[in-house]
């Protein structure tokens, strides 16, 4: 980033050999996915993530069901067409709704229910368990390959005899890198909360273009990268014209980053990466995934610790997390109301006079700074109607 806030490219690590390359361009489209700080997340703990100003980070959907102690996904359960849950007190089996049902009951509500249900609060108590041989063997074999297999490779079970320990993971972002319809990064400058950043975009899971609100949908995830990675493309070709000679470089240009890396390379802490990775994750998953009360949240907040480590692929993907999570939690803890996917114990009501409208979020000095920006109620045309905020009821 210039000093003037223009981005002018990006410096990359090459993960394979350890180079540093510098790529200069007039746009930068960032699509990295987005960070998952808790402990249950169906993705590999190695990945990469992007790391800017961010918005509405509170908001993260449960949604699959992984295996207990691993990161697999095995299952929505919206696929199965019957299942019984239990939890690990051998209570009185209970049988959710048919598919039709589960269809249409979202997956903030579900996962809660899973959570209560299981009594997630004791100390490790972390599953459920999925009930499967009630079904004939032949319809498991037949319609429910996949979960039947990955069961049996990966947690040992064979379903047709066996329950499966299962739990709801935090499986997709609502928020990330605000933007606006053309894939633009934008911030707040001055009066104007919808300032472009120069030569940045974004596009996917990084991005937050607002199509989600509270709730991901499910289609809003191929939307996210398709629709707006398309709207990035669109506007790069309206706004750059091709031999275009790019501005030059400040002479410091990099120089901050590569400082930082090498902060990370030579630190010397006594906690290898996995430790505190694994501590950050437990406090994420404990005080700000499913039940978020004023308690917990102030307790995460206090927990927060900055990585100093050698490992440093997973260090520099491990810091961008710790900045993720303590964002996460503050916003969190500031947004004083239930919406969606953010479900406070002691604000249980939608408050739209007061919180209809976007956190912005900003890393600054090693600390969280919020800002908020309205939402925009308007379509970009009068082909369609505006759909006022409603209630999501049952």
């Amino acid at each position: 980033m210039a000093s003037d806030g223009t981005c002018q490219g990006v410096i990359a690590l090459n993960m394979e050999d350890g180079t540093l390359h510098r790529f200069r361009s007039s746009q930068t489209i960032l699509a990295t996915g987005m960070a998952m700080p808790w402990l249950r997340v169906p993705v590999f703990h190695s990945r990469t993530w992007s790391l800017f100003s961010s918005t509405q980070l509170v908001y993260m959907e449960l949604d699959v069901s992984s295996l207990k102690d691993l990161e697999v996904k095995v299952v929505s359960l919206k696929t199965v067409k019957a299942n019984v849950l239990w939890n690990d007190m051998l209570q009185l089996p209970r049988i959710l709704h048919q598919r039709c049902c589960l269809q249409i009951y979202d997956n903030g509500n579900s996962g809660r229910s899973w959570c209560r249900y299981a009594s997630f609060r004791r100390p490790h108590k972390d599953h459920i368990y999925l009930h499967l041989n009630h079904l004939p063997p032949e319809v498991l074999k037949e319609r429910l390959p996949e979960i039947s297999e990955t069961a049996a490779i990966f947690a040992g079970v064979d379903v047709t005899k066996e329950s499966i320990p299962v739990l709801p993971t935090v499986h997709y972002n609502m928020g990330g890198i605000p933007t606006n319809y053309h894939g633009e990064v934008v911030t707040i400058k001055g009066d104007d909360p919808d300032a472009v950043v120069p030569g940045l975009m974004a596009a996917g899971e990084a991005a937050c273009a607002s199509v989600h609100g509270a709730n991901r949908l499910g289609a809003n995830s191929l939307l996210d990268i398709v629709v707006f990675g398309s709207a990035c493309a669109n506007r790069v070709a309206e706004i750059s014209k091709p031999g275009e000679k790019q501005r030059p470089l400040e002479e410091n240009a990099g120089k901050k980053t590569i400082k930082w890396l090498n902060k990370l390379r030579h630190s010397s802490g006594s906690l290898p990466t996995s430790s505190i990775r694994l501590n950050m994750q437990r406090i994420m998953q404990n005080n700000a995934a499913v039940f978020r009360t004023q308690e917990t949240l102030e307790e995460g907040k206090v927990d927060e610790k900055l990585c100093r480590n050698s490992d440093l692929i997973e260090t520099i993907e491990l810091e961008n997390l710790l900045i993720n999570a303590s964002i996460t939690m503050h916003s969190a803890e500031a947004r004083k109301e239930s919406r969606g996917a953010h479900a406070r114990e002691a604000f249980t009501k939608r408050e739209d006079g007061e919180w209809m409208k976007h956190t912005l979020e900003y890393w600054e000095d090693e600390k969280v700074m919020l800002e908020y920006r309205s939402v925009h109620m308007d379509t970009l045309d009068d082909e369609i109607e505006t759909f006022p905020p409603k209630a999501l009821v049952y």
